[in-house]
């Protein structure tokens, strides 16, 4: 948004009396769009709208403001899904990549001008309260979710509660180390699942192999992930060998996982996890495999089944369990 027209000053709280159907607002925050919308307690998006992502603090805070104006009066809370480290209680950005790297230090609730109760998370975590809520997760008290797409995101669900740890990085399952002298990861560590098992990750080995000569069908043809996994199901040898190594090292990542929080159900969502029996039977074959022996039971491995894919009704899912 452009301009310097101010707002008007808070809004928030439902004008309804006792006894009203709880509605939420829902605010995804993206690097290229933000997405926002009213939902209601069985995670339906009643309203929405999506707006490209301003790039400043001053513009953001007008768009918060006038997204918060369009609904005033017809929400109970609101709930803020944002990549990065979001400390939830406060919904400030400790640290966010990127384009809205601006919002680091500041308080997304205190931006809108919102005087109802609010809740904020990375963006892993947003999916997780849906699928916590409305999902994968609903009978669940432990979990483990990873978000497979450009990078790898993740939350974990132990004791029925959103883990955020001391400083609100757990659940970053993106940044365990599955190769010590591995490459080189944007969080400074070396060898992250992220740097082995994520779209970036896997389009940088199609690239590398096309450019060492090898023979393979991806010659020529677009470096995407929906390519990679197509030669691959065409039999072409390359696409087969990129694809093995990288799921056994997601499958070494999930086994150790399981072993530090033992939970009942393990749920993939993300683009890449729409790859079908490519991804799902060799992954499951592969974790099964390191933890039969001491687990003694096979842990589901199962989809998101949250199908929001604006990521509103997730980020509204944060605020709802403090309403």
């Amino acid at each position: 948004m452009g301009g310097a027209t101010e707002v008007a000053q808070p809004r928030g709280g439902r004008e309804d009396g006792p006894g009203v159907a709880v509605t939420v607002l829902g605010v995804d925050i993206g690097g290229t769009s933000v997405k926002a919308g009213l939902v209601d307690e069985s995670g339906r998006v009643i309203e929405q709208q999506s707006q490209p992502t301003p790039h400043s603090s001053g513009d953001f805070r007008q768009l918060l403001r006038a997204l918060a104006a369009r609904w005033a009066g017809r929400f109970d809370a609101a709930g803020f899904g944002c990549k990065g480290l979001i400390d939830a209680a406060s919904t400030r950005v400790i640290r966010s990549p990127g384009p809205v790297a601006f919002l680091e230090g500041l308080s997304l609730s205190e931006m809108a001008g919102l005087n109802v109760p609010a809740r904020a998370g990375n963006d892993a975590h947003a999916a997780m309260a849906g699928e916590m809520r409305w999902g994968a997760a609903r009978d669940h008290r432990h979990a483990l979710l990873f978000t497979l797409g450009s990078g790898v995101g993740g939350a974990i669900v132990a004791d029925g509660r959103l883990l955020g740890g001391v400083s609100g990085i757990a659940g970053h399952l993106g940044h365990v180390t599955v190769d010590p002298w591995g490459a080189c990861c944007i969080c400074g560590n070396r060898g992250c699942l992220e740097t082995v098992f994520s779209a970036r990750a896997l389009e940088a080995e199609v690239w590398r192999v096309v450019n060492a000569g090898c023979a393979t069908k991806l010659a020529g043809g677009p470096v995407t992930c929906e390519a990679l996994f197509e030669a691959a199901a065409g039999g072409d040898r390359a696409a087969t060998v990129i694809l093995d190594k990288a799921v056994y090292q997601l499958a070494a990542a999930i086994a150790g996982l399981l072993f530090a929080f033992d939970p009942e159900v393990v749920i993939l969502g993300g683009n890449i996890a729409r790859a079908g029996v490519l991804l799902w039977r060799p992954l499951a074959a592969g974790i099964h495999e390191r933890t039969r022996a001491f687990l003694g039971r096979e842990v589901p491995l199962v989809p998101q089944q949250t199908s929001d894919p604006s990521g509103i009704a997730g980020a509204a899912a944060l605020a709802m369990a403090g309403i």
